[in-house]
């Protein structure tokens, strides 16, 4: 999850789907941003808050999420810039397989659940062919786009980072973080706690929604996020050609608009064919495995 965050156009809610932990994050989340704590550690102590918020599973899972972003930073950003083509190729294996993977946990695909693939498919690649808004820095705006790029994050198929793009308040809350940590200027101070306020709501009240969705609507929820991963596999064709570049906080030039070609017309860099499809069936692999993982881990918990 954490090489997906430094990932434009790759989600870290796709990655805990693939590795199984998505509901089980969803849950702790619920319960971290919830008045439960609070009454476990008057009733139980520190050992009733740490098993009421999951302690161990959550303390790993950001252990390791700081150590893939980390990782994803100084590897996964210089192999994307190296090598764009065959990384591409490998999410695209990992996403497109999760698509069955997910599928595979509808238990009856009626209307309604073939109706919510289609709607969640249909809202998931209209996202990849929006352009940039106009952003702002009124301080109610940043807010809503704290709440909205939050929400974005822990969604298969959907990132964050590219809502904020969308919304035109990339270029805005970024260097308003950078100028806040360097200068301390109350100006950005106040934009990053706005967005961090935002940001901490939407999180609490959707996982709120999404935790009862899936006990309302399991069906309809697997399948609309089956298709939310469906629709954003546009965004991550591994043969791209970039249309329009924007910059960036850092003043570098980095792809804003892109068209998905076939490798014949691909112009960004030579288009590896071979390893692209190398790196798909590595990704079909992966999930594959975990697949079979988690089968036998429930078989052996039932024995």
């Amino acid at each position: 999850m954490g090489i997906a965050e430094v990932i434009p156009g790759v989600s870290g809610g796709t990655i805990a789907f693939v590795t199984g932990i998505y509901e089980r994050l969803i849950g702790a989340i619920k319960n971290f941003l919830s008045p439960a704590p609070i009454r476990a550690f008057r009733e139980g102590g520190v050992k009733s808050l740490w098993q009421v918020l999951d302690g161990r599973f959550l303390s790993v899972l950001l252990l390791g999420m700081g150590i893939g972003m980390l990782g994803g930073i100084f590897s996964i950003s210089f192999l994307l810039e190296m090598y764009p083509a065959p990384i591409w190729g490998l999410f695209f294996g990992l996403i497109f397989a999760s698509i069955f993977y997910i599928g595979g946990k509808v238990d009856y695909w009626n209307y309604s659940s073939i109706l919510s693939f289609i709607i969640g498919a249909a809202i998931a690649f209209s996202i990849t062919f929006l352009h940039p808004g106009q952003g702002t820095d009124a301080l109610w705006f940043v807010f809503f786009s704290g709440m909205i790029a939050i929400s974005a994050l822990i969604l298969p198929g959907v990132s964050g980072s590219f809502i904020l793009l969308l919304m035109g308040m990339y270029t805005i809350i970024i260097p308003s973080v950078k100028d806040a940590i360097k200068t301390l200027n109350p100006d950005s101070l106040i934009i990053v706690g706005v967005f961090a306020a935002g940001c901490l709501i939407g999180l609490g009240v959707f996982s709120r929604v999404l935790t009862w969705a899936f006990k309302k609507y399991r069906d309809q929820t697997m399948a609309i996020l089956a298709g939310f991963m469906l629709g954003s596999l546009n965004k991550i064709w591994p043969w791209r050609n970039v249309i329009e570049y924007r910059i960036n906080s850092k003043g570098h030039k980095v792809p804003l608009i892109e068209d998905c070609v076939l490798p014949s017309q691909y112009l960004q860099a030579p288009p590896y064919r071979l390893w692209v499809v190398l790196m798909m069936l590595t990704g079909v692999a992966i999930v594959i495995f975990l697949a079979n993982a988690e089968k036998k881990a429930k078989w052996e918990k039932e024995a």
